[in-house]
């Protein structure tokens, strides 16, 4: 196993989080320190799938494991995560393995179908980067969300530039998710890494090009999250 190279906390926990109301909600960089993580985010099939959609070649830009807790807070606002990790074009998968059951009523992705193929947003309010859209984008659409749900084994393959969020835990259940972010090799990240680790751009299928494909597009460069992960940003944690 790689030696960790994590430059923030490992794990990620929601505010008010205490033994008697325990609230983590990500494991940054699983791979780093599990074996099964390890070899899943290499081996399983939303790999393969990536391969299909955006291959041959693939890196592993990050993984995390996202936990909403029964009855915990933790909720995601409606935001594209190309923004969050520019690369010199957009093939970039974001690959959801349902570790449980993901129901209507514990916090399923939720989604705006066809949505990567227009506006890349911007995730920037009075100069403060949130990590979310503005509201007006969504509430408009409303009538059009998806959410996602499946029975644990099941898989959603999210593109960059697709709108989602989801919402908090209403029920006695706990949702998991492991969460790996794959991209075309040809890419190359435009600004730092938000969840640097030592499997960071680590080909996971295919082989290396000694290519770069650049695509045109226009948006402002993300922040790096100055607390332990994009939920502080979007709470307001990065401002002041």
């Amino acid at each position: 196993m790689a030696k960790p190279l994590m430059v923030c906390p490992r794990f990620d926990l929601q505010p008010g989080h205490s033994a008697e109301t325990p609230g983590l909600r990500r494991v940054q960089s699983p791979e780093e320190v599990s074996q099964v993580f390890a070899q899943t985010r290499r081996n399983a099939k939303t790999v393969e799938y990536c391969a299909e959609l955006i291959g041959p070649g693939i890196r592993l830009h990050h993984g995390k494991v996202n936990s909403k807790l029964p009855g915990t807070a933790t909720q995601m606002k409606w935001h594209q995560d190309f923004p969050f990790e520019p690369m010199t074009n957009d093939d970039m998968i974001t690959c959801l393995l349902f570790i449980d059951d993901v129901t209507l009523e514990n916090g399923p992705h939720e989604v705006l179908p066809g949505k990567h193929k227009g506006s890349t947003h911007s995730h920037w309010h009075d100069g403060v980067f949130t990590g979310a859209v503005d509201d007006a984008i969504t509430d408009a659409q409303r009538d059009k969300i998806v959410k996602c749900t499946g029975g644990g084994g099941a898989a959603c393959l999210i593109h960059a530039n697709l709108l989602h969020a989801s919402a908090r835990n209403l029920s006695d259940q706990s949702r998991r998710l492991y969460i790996t972010a794959c991209y075309a090799e040809d890419a190359i990240e435009l600004s730092p890494n938000h969840l640097p680790c030592t499997l960071t751009h680590v080909l996971v299928r295919g082989e290396a090009s000694g290519r770069v494909r650049c695509t045109p597009y226009k948006m402002e460069l993300p922040a790096v999250p100055k607390a332990t992960s994009f939920f502080a940003q979007q709470e307001g944690g990065d401002i002041g």
